[in-house]
């Protein structure tokens, strides 16, 4: 069998990315076992600290969280509902990673705007948005009967 090359291609591409390979630096061996998976959380903490220094949005959410973690371990409701009010809040904070890593590899890519581009980032937004509102109700559900009977407590 004999395999036939496309003719709209040019001859060089293959000695194109053969020399784009040589010219950028060599990739490291993987790591296995334990080690691999500390080099992985190195490279997590890199990433929030990266998104900690860069995006605005992402530290609200962190502040944000910072109140709302310690107000769900110290509420009254039951284990259940502890873990998801605590998942609400973690969900936010990974939506929003995800979006600013989408973010990041499309201003990576160009700066100049594009509908894809647009397309991508605006995705990436209403996922933030569509977590933040199963915060705001997860909140809202299993903390306003507990909110309502303490103000009624109170007048």
């Amino acid at each position: 069998m004999q395999i036939m090359s496309n003719p709209t291609r040019s001859s060089s591409a293959p000695s194109e990315a053969c020399a784009a390979a040589q010219t950028s630096t060599p990739l490291p061996a993987k790591r296995s076992g334990p080690l691999r998976a500390l080099f992985a959380l190195r490279h997590s903490c890199d990433g929030m600290i990266a998104t900690l220094r860069e995006e605005s949005a992402f530290r609200q959410e962190v502040a944000l969280a910072a109140i709302l973690l310690p107000c769900a371990l110290l509420l009254p409701v039951s284990a259940i509902e502890r873990v998801l009010l605590i998942v609400s809040v973690l969900l936010v904070l990974l939506v929003e990673l995800l979006n600013s890593s989408i973010e990041a590899a499309i201003d990576r890519i160009s700066l100049e705007r594009h509908a894809l581009s647009k397309r991508a980032k605006d995705c990436g937004s209403a996922a933030v948005t569509m977590a933040l509102l199963i915060c705001a109700v997860t909140w809202g559900v299993l903390c306003g009967p507990l909110v309502y009977h303490w103000l009624r407590a109170q007048i």
